[in-house]
């Protein structure tokens, strides 16, 4: 999967842009705040529709401006697809795919995909399990776009069944149709992450030992296991009814599921240096890759904001040999010294952007 050219109207500080996108390595490089990493959220939110780096798209749209636009093209296996999109301000957004009108964000998903990397993604490592959950649900959705809802519908049957925790006393006269409703898409839930970790962890792992040289293991711990989901969330929530009813909050499920990530027998996020977390943090993101790589047959786009900052100069060579392996890479990278040698250098000032 190759993305052949990218415009950019009026998007975060970019008035105006537009990239013939050359395959391989491409390193946008420049000074902090100057639309690097602006330019590849712009390719993500381009191929996926949303942006990790804000839940409104009013920030999206530069100052001043009505609305933002954004135009390119991906060669793929299957062939040439443009996406055109109008980020407003309000209500629905304006897409297309190949000059035709589509509504579901899984309708642009299912025919382009990209991996962004940010270093934000640190907290997945050592932040709390929210980062871990968010990590797994974002990869379900990566690598099967049609399953996009199983999570939402989830949230949705967890907050009114503790709504009537909160609303009550004793049990609830409605309780048990909500446990049915939990249940169904807590299966959903459990089921997609237990796939999605199996396809990643051991990419993630093969990619860790090629970059550090140590083993980065990967376990998912469900809230519910077994091998008949549905029977064993069931019996969960019947061992726990008391516990639930005293503490007025649901304790079975996928809200409690954990992602353990350990650097060889020391758990990550405890133990592991800087250097490590970071590494571990890139390596799932090219775990996810290699998985997306293996699901639909080609690579999909990888995007990666300043990622040899934290990591060392012995495992920045590594990483950009791991790079070199793969498809069409878009890279910011404030300096010179990080450059690869390999790579296309566009440098980016002011929301501009020029070889």
């Amino acid at each position: 999967m190759r993305l052949l050219w990218v415009s950019l109207r009026d998007f975060r500080n970019h008035r105006e842009t537009e990239l013939e996108v050359p395959g391989g390595i491409v390193a946008l490089v420049g000074p902090n705040a100057q639309g690097k990493t602006n330019a590849l959220e712009a390719v993500h939110y381009l191929v996926s529709l949303s942006s990790p780096r804000t839940s409104s798209d009013q920030p999206l749209i530069r100052e001043g401006a009505a609305s933002a636009f954004l135009r390119g093209e991906v060669e793929t296996e299957g062939g040439k697809v443009l996406v055109e999109v109008e980020i407003r301000p309000s209500g629905a957004n304006r897409v297309q795919v190949n000059r035709s009108p589509v509504r579901r964000k899984r309708d642009v998903r299912s025919r382009v995909r990209s991996v962004l990397f940010l270093p934000e993604d640190l907290a997945i490592v050592q932040g709390d399990p929210d980062e871990r959950r968010r990590f797994m649900d974002e990869s379900v959705v990566s690598l099967w776009p049609p399953r996009d809802a199983e999570r939402r519908s989830y949230d949705r049957a967890l907050r009114q069944r503790n709504r009537l925790f909160k609303e009550g006393e004793g049990l609830p006269a409605s309780l048990e149709a909500w446990d049915e409703e939990l249940i169904a898409h807590g299966v959903a839930v459990t089921a997609g992450r237990r796939d999605a970790v199996a396809r990643i962890a051991g990419r993630a792992g093969d990619a860790y030992e090629a970059i550090s040289g140590d083993r980065l293991v990967i376990r998912y711990r469900p809230s519910i296991e077994g091998d008949d989901l549905e029977a064993s969330f069931r019996e969960g929530l019947a061992a726990r009814r008391q516990d639930e009813l005293v503490r007025r909050t649901t304790l079975v499920g996928p809200h409690r599921d954990e992602l353990e990530l350990a650097v060889g027998e020391r758990t990550a996020r405890r133990f592991a240096s800087h250097g490590e977390s970071w590494a571990a943090a890139i390596c799932l993101r090219l775990g996810l890759a290699r998985a997306l790589e293996a699901e639909i047959g080609e690579p999909p786009l990888l995007l990666l904001d300043d990622p040899f900052s934290g990591v060392d100069p012995q495992r920045r060579r590594r990483l950009t040999a791991e790079l070199e392996r793969g498809g069409q890479t878009l890279l910011a990278i404030p300096d010179d010294v990080q450059v690869p040698a390999s790579a296309t250098v566009w440098r980016v000032s002011g929301g501009t952007v020029g070889a």
